[in-house]
């Protein structure tokens, strides 16, 4: 009848003769041999996938740590030992970034994209932050995988060939950072600058407020070239690097309008109370 429900083809079975069927299926047909291969290859993909989101937790949270400590550079005494510090803790991140490029050996990065691509993104940003602070410009994504090509060390191939003969491993390999990582990387990037400007308030340094704002509004027009043919996450990231510009802008007016008017240990608090105002009248 038109209220009744639709049997299924299976249920016209009884039960017992599904599992007489399951129970004389021929393990060592070739059909089940396939799906036995096809089982153990989704297997190991499944896990070496999960070893590299393990590794990108570690990368993004070292690449972090790093970020911390370049936001001392501003009040620290002696800045060289903070670069210095951030350098070790770089090289660090790269350990284990070697560590990924070593399972993506033989492999298509792009199957495993999804896995990496925020502890690259995090790499992208520290590294971008660190250089900014020694030269004052932007690093390009071609200096960023120069300092991505491993070696093998001489105690590694030691061991690699005394433990396995018959596997031969290249001598030299290297992970790629793709442009869209290297973008949202740099868009990331502008929000540390913008602490940072808030920090340079804070110390008294009015020069660096200027200079941040015009770097920013270079990384500004650069983003808007992109526009809307960029990937979907690029566009995203671009209302989050003009609230960050917005804020530093406001920061160089303040300065500049009421910097000699008010004490050099009061602008910082002037100026967090008028970035408060901003998110409010945004919905932030």
């Amino acid at each position: 009848g038109s209220g009744g429900f639709r049997k299924r083809k299976h249920d016209n079975f009884p039960h017992g003769q599904r599992r007489e069927e399951k129970e004389n299926v021929n393990l060592s047909s070739p059909l089940m041999t396939s799906f036995k291969s096809f089982q153990l290859e989704l297997d190991t993909r499944h896990d070496k996938y999960e070893r590299l989101v393990k590794l990108s937790r570690d990368i993004t949270i070292e690449s972090k740590r790093t970020i911390f400590l370049l936001h001392r550079f501003t009040s620290a005494p002696n800045g060289k030992e903070i670069l210095n510090e951030s350098e070790v803790k770089l090289d660090a991140v790269r350990r284990k970034i070697k560590e990924v490029a070593q399972e993506l050996i033989g492999e298509d990065m792009y199957q495993f994209h999804r896995a990496i691509s925020p502890g690259l993104q995090e790499y992208v940003e520290a590294v971008s932050f660190q250089y900014f602070i020694k030269t004052r410009s932007l690093i390009s994504v071609e200096e960023i995988n120069k300092q991505l090509i491993f070696t093998v060390e001489d105690r590694e191939e030691t061991t690699n060939t005394t433990s396995n003969v018959h596997e031969k491993q290249p001598r030299t390999w290297s992970l790629k950072v793709t442009p869209v990582d290297y973008l949202l990387g740099v868009a990331d990037l502008t929000g540390e600058l913008m602490r940072l400007c808030i920090s340079s308030v804070g110390n008294g340094d009015i020069d660096t407020p200027f200079e941040l704002s015009q770097f920013l509004r270079q990384i500004y027009d650069g983003f808007t070239f992109i526009g809307n043919t960029g990937p979907y996450e690029v566009a995203k990231k671009l209302y989050t690097l003009k609230q960050s510009l917005a804020k530093v802008e406001n920061a160089c007016y303040t300065l500049k309008v009421r910097g000699s008017e008010i004490p050099k240990h009061m602008l910082a608090d002037v100026f967090s109370t008028k970035t408060e105002l901003i998110d409010q009248e945004e919905g932030l």
